[in-house]
């Protein structure tokens, strides 16, 4: 990871989450986290360790195996220094996906911190309204 980012003036929290999630679902990951990732960054998957460059190598495998990947995010909302979006994350046009919650929190217009939350769609689901 590079240690001097590539700060995006003008834009919301919001809209640097929502930015970073898209580079990252299209593949562009290095580029997601030097526009918008602090150095002292670290996030809350328990899956890798806890430090930036874990969870990019896994992203970047990620890309590499899903290079279909799609993200379609639902809802986004900032309040103060903290963005959460709600997504549905499909990692092939066959898949039924799941819905995922990233909540970030920024420190100096970068993302410092990470946490994400995901729950696959179910084939039958008795609920009507879905799941988005």
């Amino acid at each position: 990871m590079s240690t001097e980012p590539q700060i995006t003036s003008g834009l919301s929290h919001k809209e640097k989450a929502v930015s970073f999630l898209q580079l990252v679902a299209q593949g562009q990951v290095r580029e997601a986290y030097q526009q918008y990732i602090s150095p002292s960054f670290s996030h809350h998957n328990p899956y890798f360790l806890g430090d930036a460059d874990s969870l990019m190598l896994a992203m970047e495998e990620n890309a590499v195996i899903n290079p279909h990947k799609k993200l379609d995010i639902k809802l986004a909302i900032q309040e103060g220094d903290m963005v959460t979006v709600y997504s549905h994350v499909k990692q092939n046009p066959d898949d039924l996906g799941g819905a995922v919650v990233h909540i970030f929190r920024f420190y100096d217009n970068l993302i410092v911190e990470m946490w994400d939350v995901g729950q696959p769609i179910p084939e039958d689901s008795p609920n009507q309204n879905g799941m988005f």
